[in-house]
């Protein structure tokens, strides 16, 4: 961040104007020089941090484009191809659903390491094809999205917009590629919806027809779309079905994040149930796990092969749920955090609307052991003592009293 030393200035009004107007055409150009410099994309100095951040340092390496590099997974996967030696480009938009701030450390923490973050919309397609252009990416790991579930009520645009139509956008950039990567992209277990045949646990095999929320069914769509681009395209695609993701750099909307925070804060916690009184399940997967299952995707992905009439291959087209296979209740959840905080937490339990997400999730991770090698190891509590000591690092712990547990 730059900061901007106070001076004084002579007390003659013309002096004090027009070094008013040079401290704000200062301000001006540098807001376009940010570490992302979003609006000199073609500037030299730009191309040489971009190729040395997809620059591959490892035999037989991969050169990835990390979409949403400055998300929560996003980050964690960045980090985890830099560290043996793969090329990593990062894009993102650093919009405002959560604060911003975050995101920005977590670029200077990608920065350290080597990982540089073009600050940008995937819906620009300019800037897509000066990227394309000038790095020849092995791989596009596609982890930017509008999440959230109860958000989309009252924005759904923002859904169709990151979602969707980013998606077609860079979808499009990637079959006229030359060579055409292999691309590894965002879905999410949401999209199993309302179960209809108390089926449990989810197969990427059930219906999945029936979303309970925008969320849910943008990601559907997705699936849609990227299976049409990979049978018309020839595109190498991949869709990884998360489940409920947590952990260190997390995204302070989730629920177990606000429940520190107001716990810590000794502030009532809202825990949704449903209306016949069942506790809420969810399938928590450690961040750690999660990214295992993301670099295996990119490491499984074969290639994409291009259209055309003389093509005699078929590219991949893979969908894999990635959980942990083992559902815990939320107020578990809470009961594990009081024990970390060793505070007690005040508990407002409330009745959950039928627009939210659904009640009961569970992923069968049989087909991701098989094809990945994937094998979670991280249990709730080892993964949430974890996050509660990054969280007290990043936060800190505010003074209030509080009944001990």
């Amino acid at each position: 961040m730059i900061r901007t030393s106070r001076r004084s200035f002579s007390s003659n009004r013309t002096i004090f104007l027009s070094a008013l107007v040079l401290v704000t055409l200062t301000a001006s150009i540098l807001s376009f020089i940010d570490s992302g410099e979003r609006f000199l994309y073609n500037s030299i100095s730009w191309e040489t941090k971009i190729r040395s951040s997809a620059h591959i340092r490892r035999p037989n390496g991969i050169s990835v484009l990390v979409t949403g590099a400055a998300g929560f997974i996003g980050t964690h996967v960045s980090l985890a191809l830099k560290s043996r030696g793969d090329g990593v480009l990062g894009l993102d938009n650093f919009d405002n659903y959560y604060a911003p701030s975050l995101k920005k450390t977590r670029r200077a923490l990608l920065d350290i390491h080597g990982v540089f973050i073009v600050d940008g919309d995937i819906n620009d397609r300019r800037l897509l094809a000066v990227l394309f252009d000038t790095i020849a990416f092995t791989h596009v790991m596609h982890l930017a999205a509008q999440v959230g579930v109860q958000y989309a009520v009252e924005n759904p645009y923002a859904y169709v917009h990151s979602n969707i139509a980013s998606l077609v956008t860079l979808l499009e950039r990637c079959k006229s590629a030359d060579p055409q990567p292999a691309i590894v992209w965002a879905s999410s277990g949401s999209v199993y919806g309302v179960n209809i045949n108390n089926k449990v646990p989810f197969s990427e095999s059930d219906r999945v027809d029936r979303p309970v929320s925008i969320y849910a069914s943008t990601k559907r769509t997705g699936e849609e779309i990227t299976l049409t681009y990979n049978r018309v395209y020839g595109l190498s695609i991949t869709g990884l079905r998360f489940f409920t993701v947590y952990g260190p750099w997390g995204r302070p909307d989730m629920a177990y994040f606000s429940f520190i925070r107001n716990i810590l804060l000794g502030k009532p916690i809202t825990v949704y149930r449903a209306k016949n009184h069942t506790d809420l399940a969810r399938d928590f997967i450690y961040i750690d796990d999660v990214v295992k299952g993301c670099v295996a995707s990119l490491d499984t992905s074969g290639r994409s092969v291009g259209s055309g009439r003389l093509r005699n291959e078929t590219a991949p087209y893979r969908i894999f749920n990635l959980g942990n296979a083992s559902p815990v209740t939320v107020p578990t959840l809470v009961s594990i955090l009081e024990e970390n905080l060793r505070m007690k937490a005040t508990t407002n339990v409330v009745e959950m609307s039928e627009n939210g997400d659904d009640l009961f999730a569970q992923a069968n991770i049989s087909l991701a052991e098989k094809e990945l090698g994937y094998k979670p190891t991280t249990d709730l509590e080892t993964g949430l003592k974890e996050f509660v000591k990054w969280y007290l690092w990043y936060y800190g712990k505010p003074f209030v009293q509080n009944r001990n547990v």
